[in-house]
C-alpha cells in the first residue's frame, strides 16, 4: 500500500475526519464493497481541494462518494483516497423560497426542512435513500417529479490539468437531463446546491410526503439492502415489467436477487458480493434483450 502519512498529516493539520483501510460496505446502501485505501471528510471546499491536490501530487487516485445510494463498489474496494462530501451539512433558508444545501445533507433532511419552512417542490425526492450533492448529482427523481424542476444552481470543485478552481453551474449550465447532468463522468465534486421552492400549506406538503412513503413502503423492497432502481426506464415502458414477464422475479445468484416485490430492485438478501450483483445486472439485461429486444441502461454507477 501507498505510505499515506503525508495526507493523515494534513488531514490531522485540517481537523478532518480521516480514516485508512475504511471498509466502503458500511456506508454503500447495497452493503458491499472492499476496503479504500484512506476515507476523509473535509468540511469546507477548502480542504477538499488541498487533500485533492495533495492526491494528484502523489499520483494517487481519488473517488467522490456522497451517500453511495447509487453506487456499487467492487469487492476489490479502491486504492486510492476517497473524499466523502459527508460534512457538508449546511441549510439555510434563503430570501424567495430558496434553500441553500450542502452537498452531504440527506434528502430526508433536506425535504423536512423544506416542510418545517412550508416550502413545497421537493416532495417527491422525500425517502429517496440518497444525498443532496448525489441527487443532484443524477438528477434523481421519482413520482413525476426530478431536481430538474426545483434545482437553481450548484457550487464545486473543478479538477484542471495544473489545480483547481471553485466554481457554480446555474440553470442550463446544469445540463439536468433524466438522470444525467454536466456533472456525471467529470472531475467535479459538489460542495453545495440551491433549490427554488415555493410557498405551501405544510399540512399538505406533509400529508404528499407521508402518501409517497408509504407507496415506497409498500411496493419497494426497504427492508433489503440495494441501490435503489437498478434500470434507467426504457421509452414508454418500465424496466419492472420487462423483467417480470421475463420471469426473473426472485432469481438469485450468490446473495443477490431480483426482488419478489419490485422487479426493477436487486437486493442484497444477507451475503451477497459486488461480483454477484453485478453478474445478477448482466443476466437480467441479457435476458431482457434476448425476450424483448430492450436493452436496459443501469442507473446505478460501478467503481
Amino acid at each position: 500500500m501507498y505510505d499515506y502519512s503525508g495526507l493523515l498529516e494534513l488531514a490531522q493539520t485540517l481537523k478532518c475526519e480521516i480514516v485508512k483501510d475504511f471498509p466502503l460496505s458500511a456506508i454503500t446502501s447495497f452493503k458491499v464493497g472492499g476496503p479504500a485505501d484512506v476515507l476523509a471528510k473535509p468540511v469546507s471546499a477548502d480542504d477538499a481541494i488541498r487533500l485533492w491536490r495533495w492526491a494528484k501530487q502523489e499520483n494517487v487516485k481519488v473517488l467522490i462518494l456522497g451517500k453511495a445510494s447509487n453506487v456499487l463498489i467492487s469487492d476489490q474496494g479502491f486504492k486510492g483516497l476517497v473524499i466523502s462530501t459527508g460534512a457538508f451539512k449546511k441549510l439555510e433558508l434563503l430570501p424567495g423560497n430558496k434553500i441553500e444545501c450542502g452537498a452531504g445533507v440527506s434528502l430526508s433532511a433536506l425535504c423536512n426542512f423544506a416542510l418545517k419552512n412550508s416550502l413545497t417542490g421537493l416532495e417527491f425526492a422525500y425517502g429517496i435513500p440518497g444525498s443532496a450533492g448525489g441527487a443532484a448529482y443524477m438528477n434523481a427523481g421519482a413520482y413525476g417529479g426530478e431536481m430538474k424542476d426545483v434545482l437553481v444552481s450548484c457550487k464545486h470543485v473543478e479538477a484542471l490539468k495544473s489545480d483547481f478552481l471553485l466554481g457554480n453551474f446555474s440553470g442550463d449550465e446544469l445540463e439536468l437531463s433524466y438522470r444525467n447532468s454536466v456533472y456525471k463522468n467529470k472531475p467535479y465534486l459538489i460542495t453545495s446546491l440551491t433549490l427554488q421552492l415555493k410557498q405551501g400549506e405544510a399540512s399538505e406538503i406533509k400529508a404528499k410526503m407521508d402518501d409517497y412513503m408509504h407507496r415506497r413502503i409498500a411496493k419497494q423492497p426497504l427492508e433489503f439492502p440495494s441501490g435503489g432502481s437498478i434500470f434507467k426506464r426504457p421509452p414508454d415502458d418500465f424496466a419492472g415489467r420487462l423483467i417480470e414477464i421475463c420471469g426473473l422475479k426472485g432469481y438469485s445468484i450468490g446473495g443477490a436477487q431480483v426482488s419478489e416485490k419490485h422487479a426493477g430492485f436487486i437486493i442484497n438478501t444477507g451475503k451477497a458480493t459486488s461480483k454477484d450483483i453485478k453478474d445478477l445486472i448482466s443476466f437480467v439485461q441479457e435476458s431482457v434483450r434476448g425476450k424483448t429486444g430492450v436493452l436496459l441502461e443501469t442507473e446505478i454507477v460501478s467503481i
